[in-house]
């Protein structure tokens, strides 16, 4: 057996979680929902920026920074070369799409050349554009910033566990067999979808679950966000793209100052996703227990925030019928602080959607 098993890179997090109680919240239904998801607090400390360039109008510093636990997080903040006095901020969340070897840098031009997963996932989820760039231009102080488990945040899997690597061997034999290996970045985002399920029941042996760690990874950063001297802290949004909108509503849901939140092409009622679409989704989305106790959007419903979701009218990874009730819920549930916008396209963030985002989003923030 491995040492560290599906904990490999993590080695400190038994102890971690262990010293860290589940974060506590003074209303009963955050303090629920943190138990529910295991939600550990976390802050960041020894902060640092790494480089810095200015392109397009934008300033970019990429930082990095110690939770305390596991390796540092890489992350981006973003500002307009010239603006007056002090900005809304705005947390951009990175997607999940079944991709590990790259986190925030989906989401932003670093005026050096992607990494081979970012630019992939621009390319097929956000219409080629860096969103976090693109909000940056439009008057935001951004920053994006890799989750637990991705990117900077990412697994050893050097060392899989015996378990682990019995699957990775088939996974081997099925690319030899139909003639081809995947790239290093390929593989490493194959090989990090099969830890997944190892992680979970890690993660659930020791009191969390993946989307708590994250949410814990989230709420460090927006926190950080917050504190920074060119950021309005009266004035604070997120804004995603699947598991990134996913994460954009358990955020707001969790922290009250939360002022706007997009999300985008991931909402629907709970019910609709059992059974049928429980495998188009990870474990970031189906938390045990979380289905049981309340609806998915009557989680995100919880945010004393305005929301704005979008909706792809042929997003194969949700029914219409499901999508359409969490619309006529969160209309319900928020009146006139909810926003449900209908597009004619799937899973992906398009350049009219990512417009209609930003637009909304000056809107609310001001």
């Amino acid at each position: 057996m491995t040492p560290d098993g599906p904990l490999a890179g993590y080695a400190d997090l038994p102890a971690h979680l262990a010293g860290a109680p589940v974060v506590s919240f003074p209303d009963a239904d955050r303090r629920r929902l943190a138990e529910i998801l295991g939600v550990r607090a976390a802050t960041a400390t020894e902060v640092r920026v790494e480089r810095e360039w200015t392109a397009d109008g934008v300033r970019g510093r990429e930082l990095s920074w110690s939770l305390g636990f596991g390796p540092r997080t890489r992350a981006f903040l973003l500002t307009p070369v010239e603006h007056n006095g002090v900005l809304p901020g705005l947390l951009a969340l990175h997607c999940h799409g079944g991709i590990r070897s790259t986190g925030a840098e989906q989401l932003v031009e670093t005026a050096c050349a992607p990494h081979p997963s970012a630019a992939h996932l621009r390319a097929a989820y956000y219409a080629g554009r860096a969103v976090a760039s693109d909000l940056a231009r439009a008057g935001f102080a951004v920053l994006a910033h890799d989750a637990f488990s991705w990117g900077s945040r990412a697994f050893d899997l050097s060392a899989p566990s015996p378990k682990l690597a019995a699957q990775i061997d088939a996974l081997e034999a099925f690319w030899r067999e139909h003639g081809g290996m995947p790239s290093d970045e390929e593989r490493f985002d194959a090989v990090s979808s099969l830890h997944e399920d190892h992680l979970a029941k890690a993660l659930g042996v020791l009191g969390t679950t993946l989307a708590g760690m994250v949410a814990g990874d989230d709420l460090a950063a927006f926190e950080l966000l917050a504190s920074l001297p060119e950021v309005d802290d009266d004035r604070l949004g997120i804004a995603g793209l699947s598991g990134g909108g996913g994460r954009a509503a358990l955020l707001g849901a969790l922290d009250r100052r939360v002022a706007a939140s997009v999300v985008a092409c991931m909402m629907a009622t709970s019910s609709s996703l059992v059974p049928g679409y429980l495998d188009a989704h990870s474990w970031l989305l189906h938390s045990p227990g979380l289905a049981a106790w309340r609806d998915w959007p009557a989680v995100a419903a919880m945010t004393d925030g305005r929301m704005l979701v979008q909706y792809g009218e042929r997003d194969p990874l949700f029914p219409p019928a499901g999508m359409r009730a969490a619309d006529a819920a969160l209309a319900t549930a928020l009146g006139d602080r909810y926003t449900g916008r209908w597009f004619d396209d799937g899973h992906e963030w398009t350049a009219p959607m990512q417009d209609d985002a930003i637009g909304w989003l000056r809107g609310a923030l001001g």
